[in-house]
């Protein structure tokens, strides 16, 4: 089944499903400041635009163009800056 997520006042939106291969989630962001927690194991694909990221731990920001990766581990917090909007795919493990 597909589950539809609007947070940060529709800001960021996104489908959501779950079937053998697991969890994951494809979803748009509006240009802004975001902070979000995980639960799981999170591995976030740019697919349109630029993310830059504040990873836990980190002290630099760094900049994700399409198609590059960025994990976040289970139960941590990690910021993302978008200067203009931009598409992503997390799987969860």
């Amino acid at each position: 089944m597909i589950k539809v997520n609007e947070y940060f006042e529709g800001n960021v939106k996104s489908m959501a499903l779950e079937n053998e291969d697991g969890k994951a989630t494809v979803g748009v962001m509006a240009a802004g400041d975001f902070e979000f927690g995980t639960s799981a194991v999170e591995y976030m694909t740019v697919v349109s635009g630029t993310m830059t990221v504040l990873l836990p731990g980190e002290t630099e920001w760094k900049t994700y163009a399409p198609f590059q990766t960025f994990v976040v581990p289970a139960n941590q917090k990690f910021r993302l800056k978008l200067a203009q909007p931009a598409a992503y795919r997390c799987l969860y493990k």
